[in-house]
């Protein structure tokens, strides 16, 4: 234990030094670049159907002779060409998003451009399928990227969320909106709870002998403060307003999935499988990847991703947060490695 404590704090000390060496060249390199920037992304498209396709043509061609390879890569060509001459996919396109949430929604200004990708493309679109996981965050945020999907409602497009790890509490809130959610087995859905929590030095403060002043206008301009002492009243307005929040967000599941009993489901709790389907948070049970492999068969498939780009700094500032999560995760998992063993 010990041992790992001290690798943590080694590895910290390493960042920040790096960071204190490298940071400020960056921002030197930066500004000194132009400022006008004519796109500040792209959209990356890939062909889902020819993917999966090609994997199994691959599968099936390792596994014959020379002579019929040969044979099985000519007619696979000839397949092709009469294809491309006589299409027998419907022409409509299906198009994939993918949502790894964050506490801020984070992804929310990614799924708005691909969405406006989507609606102004005045393409065939069949159906959006979007692959959300998400333990949640922000009541605001996920309730923009819900109002971000609701947009391909409000445009007649069928949405399907499928969800193959969790999209819990914010998660779910905008995935209720889909026209359909198929989720995984295993996956952990729902979570229609609120939560708020912080940490309160007064009396540390006050030990040693730091006053800490706050002055508002309007009696409930701040309820609950991380330095000052927190009265009654202050604490009873704070859980007011979580039980309205919590009574919103009922209300928005209960529209958009007007079959669910929410107070069955509202009570914070996580569901999965059988119990998920039974309950009415999801409609079917399975992988994203199943889902999109028998869509594949029919329609034409495109995987659609926003890129943004990023200078020299926020390239180093993202590489620097990547370590850092993986570092917390190596720490996190080394601690808790004898646990959820089946």
């Amino acid at each position: 234990m010990d041992l790992i404590i001290e690798y943590g704090v080694f590895l910290l000390k390493v960042i920040t030094i790096v960071t204190a060496i490298f940071l400020p060249i960056l921002m030197i390199i930066n500004s000194s670049k132009s400022k006008s920037v004519s796109e500040k992304g792209y959209l990356q498209i890939k062909n889902l159907s020819e993917q999966f396709k090609n994997m199994g043509s691959a599968l099936k061609g390792s596994q014959l002779d020379p002579k019929s390879y040969k044979k099985f890569r000519k007619d696979l060509q000839k397949k092709k060409k009469n294809e491309k001459k006589n299409p027998t996919k419907d022409q409509q396109s299906i198009y994939v998003l993918n949502f790894h949430g964050d506490i801020q929604a984070s992804e929310v200004d990614k799924l708005k451009h691909e969405i406006n990708a989507i609606l102004v493309s005045e393409t065939k679109c069949k159906e959006v399928v979007l692959k959300v996981e998400s333990g949640g965050g922000s009541a605001y945020a996920y309730g923009l990227c819900a109002a971000e999907l609701k947009r391909l409602i409000d445009n007649k497009i069928k949405l399907t969320v499928c969800i193959d790890k969790v999209a819990a509490s914010g998660g779910y809130l905008m995935s209720c909106v889909a026209t359909k959610i198929v989720a995984a087995p295993w996956a952990l859905v729902g979570s229609i709870g609120v939560i708020a929590q912080m940490p309160n030095i007064h009396k540390l403060l006050k030990k040693n002998l730091v006053d800490f002043e706050m002055h508002t206008a309007g009696e409930f301009k701040r309820t609950l403060t991380v330095f000052g002492e927190n009265t009654e009243e202050g604490r009873s307005k704070f859980k007011s307003e979580l039980e309205d929040l919590h009574l919103i967000f009922k209300d928005f599941v209960k529209e958009n999935r007007p079959e669910i009993d929410t107070s069955i489901v509202a009570t914070g709790e996580v569901w999965q499988g059988e119990k998920a389907l039974n309950v009415g948070l999801i409609d079917e049970i399975g992988t994203s990847d199943d889902y999109l492999v028998k869509l594949s068969k029919k329609f034409e498939l495109f995987e659609i991703e926003y890129v943004e780009k990023k200078n020299l700094s926020e390239r180093f500032a993202f590489a620097t947060e990547i370590f850092i999560n993986k570092t917390v995760l190596r720490i996190y998992d080394s601690l808790n490695k004898s646990r959820f063993i089946s």
